[in-house]
């Protein structure tokens, strides 16, 4: 009789599974990391400016590896479209507070930047990631990264930095994803990133309507099959809202749904807002796949629970 796997989640074949970040190891065949959000802004996305000042952002960076973030994501500039910031002014929000979290952590830190003069100041003040969600808009961040020895978040999008791209077309958004990614990973490496330092995102929701990012999601395996390990960016975001008819405080539980979802397609990092509800949810989906051990062991353990065997006298 024919043997089916019952596995249910897709295991990539990592070109490089152990990857170090400063003082941390992560093993991306056997772990999926959790990346808290920090957005220094006036207006970002989810929180509306609640961590755009200094004290407010390392507290809260702080706050998420309490809760058990293993790397924290410094942001000073949206996505969404907008007048462009000066290098120096993105610098002066992000760069505080990414040196403030490298003193009193060891968490792994990213910054959320495309500007080659950003990230350098950046990784100077510690950071270990540069997150940059233009997918090499400028070439030049890839030779910033590998002069420093950093890692590089290659994510896809298709609009100039912050600038309107009106209803994007796709023949099939996954396979464009990808060759996208894969011609982008090329780039960095022939820049003199290393493939042991790259990761890719294929950008949830970034100049992609609601039906591109759910097929993104279902097929997420395809993403994960370049070799590199995945970042899945869904917290909260507006295709959960439409799918869900669900305002930006009301979509957790579509956010950790569709998180888990990602993994099982492959996904090894998982940026999140709710740190200890994400942390849960990737807990146990590790203990599921068996990569974790519970933390205990007890229902069902005991003798107490055990029928009285036939031959044997109680008393």
């Amino acid at each position: 009789m024919e043997t089916m796997s019952t596995s249910p989640f897709y295991a990539p074949p990592l070109l490089h599974p152990v990857h170090d970040f400063g003082t941390r190891t992560l093993d991306f065949s056997r772990q999926v990391a959790l990346m808290a959000i920090i957005n220094r802004t006036p207006d970002s996305f989810y929180d509306g400016g609640a961590t755009f000042a200094l004290d407010a952002a390392v507290a809260a960076s702080l706050t998420a590896v309490e809760h058990g973030a293993d790397w924290v994501d410094i942001g000073g500039v949206p996505f969404a479209p907008g007048p462009p910031l000066s290098a120096d002014e993105e610098a002066d929000r992000v760069v505080p507070v990414i040196a403030a979290v490298a003193a009193a952590s060891d968490v792994i830190i990213s910054v959320d930047t495309f500007l080659p003069e950003v990230a350098a100041r950046s990784i100077a003040a510690g950071a270990h990631v540069i997150n940059d969600t233009t997918g090499l808009a400028n070439p030049e961040l890839a030779s910033v990264v590998a002069e420093s020895g950093s890692h590089l978040v290659i994510t896809h999008s298709l609009a100039k930095p912050r600038t309107v791209y009106p209803r994007p077309y796709y023949d099939d958004v996954v396979t464009e994803v990808a060759a996208f990614l894969a011609e982008k990973v090329e780039l960095a490496m022939s820049l003199g990133v290393p493939a042991e330092k790259i990761i890719i995102d294929p950008g949830h929701d970034l100049n992609k309507n609601t039906l591109h990012t759910l097929e993104i999601t279902r097929r997420f395996n395809e993403i994960a099959s370049l070799g590199f390990p995945a970042l899945a960016a869904v917290s909260n975001k507006d295709f959960i809202g439409e799918s869900l008819d669900q305002e930006k405080h009301e979509r957790l539980e579509g956010s950790l749904a569709t998180g888990v979802i990602c993994i099982l397609g492959g996904a090894r990092i998982l940026r999140m807002h709710n740190v200890a509800s994400a942390k849960s949810a990737i807990r146990m989906t590790e203990t599921t796949l068996g990569w974790r051990e519970p933390a205990y062991l007890k229902h069902n353990m005991g003798d107490i629970n055990a029928p009285a065997h036939p031959n044997r006298t109680t008393v």
